[in-house]
């Protein structure tokens, strides 16, 4: 449970009103703002909140309170009308496109995949073909083998030879791209229109989203980003237009789908669940996605930290576009935890004494050849070291550990300090 002063400091009093939801014009630039400061909220922690996003290559930041604008926030050259890509956050967007195709009578996520791509789609046999459904690519857990994507050439491939079975579908997690890319194959078979047409006449237009796909990612303006965060928030509805009816179907998009990974839906990444995995790795962690955020956060998170985060508790959007903040990585990666502590910290306490805020934690060097160092964690430290299998192979007190007779390859680093633990991607050069 959150401590009672995070839920002062994000000014929930005003959030008493929590279905006063705001949702600004189809058309037009017009977009209803409350101050900050009307939400409690400290100037100098908001301009530090603001710097630390400059800092860290930003392109645009929003954050909305129940639909309100309450801070948007637009670096360098870019402006409220540049477009950007979404990244793997459009994953999130075809989430909620597949409910809407079922819900629209076209699909059912039950189907084998092979009803609408054609027998043969994989290397598989027909039987285990068959036993891949709409409904395990959406949830990342079809049983087809992730490994081929990792040489650049086949990161694109959609050839039957690029699609091989190793596990029975739902028993296995895996971050599979090229999978997911086939599920939007799949509704523009179902829908027999071009998926831009589709998601624009779908969802769109009836929420003044003006997005579009390309090369199978989505690119849009970040107030676009922020509508679509709104309708997530709003479960589907936008000022009384219910966009997406199917309730069963949303509960489901944003519940855990399978045992491996509690923390995705489908296509969502979940917070507060009691174990999560991560992109490219067959390995289980304990405790919550992001510690610093509500448990309740949902989230569509893509690569170069392309990130919208919706929490229904604090009626709260965040989105944020821009370049790498926290290393390359498909989904999550150390920014998120960070943005989150200093969000949650913006109030102006008064009867409650302020809870110093934590330092930034980071590993270094990495890539490297022999010494790893972690900083910015204190007290009694434990470094673990695992292989991708989430074999343990080396466990040492401190905050560095010397990796120089590991092989060449990709490792996780489990930093831990009481109850707080950090996990890396290490690679040993």
């Amino acid at each position: 449970m959150k401590p009672l002063y995070t839920l002062c400091l994000l000014g929930l009093a005003y959030f008493a009103q929590a279905q006063d939801y705001y949702y600004p014009p189809l058309q037009g630039n017009s977009w209803e703002t409350i101050s900050y400061t009307e939400l409690g909220w400290c100037e100098e922690k908001v301009d530090s909140l603001l710097q630390f996003l400059e800092e860290r290559d930003t392109k645009a930041f929003i954050l909305l309170k129940s639909g309100r604008m309450a801070l948007e926030q637009y670096y360098g050259t870019y402006t409220q009308d540049s477009l950007w890509y979404w990244a793997s956050a459009g994953k999130s967007l075809m989430g909620v496109m597949m409910g809407l195709t079922q819900e629209d009578g076209l699909l059912d996520i039950e189907e084998p995949v092979s009803n609408y791509l054609g027998e043969g789609w994989t290397s598989c046999t027909a039987e285990e073909e068959n036993n891949i459904l709409i409904r395990h690519q959406i949830s990342m857990a079809s049983g087809l083998d992730d490994s081929l994507e990792e040489t650049g050439s086949i990161n694109n491939c959609f050839d039957p030879e690029c699609f091989e079975c190793i596990a029975t579908p739902e028993t296995r997690w895996a971050y599979h791209n090229s999978a997911y890319r086939l599920s939007q194959d799949v509704m523009e078979t179902a829908t027999g229109f071009d998926k831009t047409l589709y998601t624009r006449t779908r969802l769109g237009n009836r929420i003044g989203m003006a997005g579009f796909w390309f090369n199978y990612i989505y690119f849009s303006t970040a107030r676009d980003m922020a509508r679509f965060g709104h309708l997530m928030l709003s479960e589907g509805s936008w000022n009384g237009d219910q966009v997406m009816a199917d309730q069963a179907y949303y509960q489901a998009m944003i519940s855990s789908s399978q045992e491996q990974n509690k923390a995705y839906g489908y296509l969502w990444w979940l917070n507060g669940q009691e174990s999560y995995q991560l992109p490219g790795l067959q390995f289980t962690f304990s405790g919550s996605l992001i510690p610093n955020a509500p448990d309740d956060m949902f989230a569509a998170l893509g690569r170069d930290d392309q990130k919208i985060y919706v929490i229904p508790s604090l009626d709260m959007v965040v989105v944020r576009q821009g370049l790498a903040a926290g290393g390359v990585n498909p989904a999550l990666s150390s920014f998120d935890n960070v943005l989150w502590e200093k969000i949650m910290n913006l109030d102006c306490l008064t009867a409650v004494e302020e809870v110093s805020a934590r330092k930034e934690v980071w590993l270094s060097p990495n890539p490297t050849q022999d010494v790893l160092r972690v900083n910015g964690l204190e007290g009694k430290i434990q470094l673990r070291l695992y292989d991708l299998q989430g074999q343990m192979l080396q466990q040492i007190a401190g905050n560095e550990m010397n990796i120089s007779e590991q092989p060449t390859g990709v490792y996780v680093l489990q930093a831990q300090s009481g109850r707080e633990s950090v996990v890396f991607k290490v690679i040993k050069k």
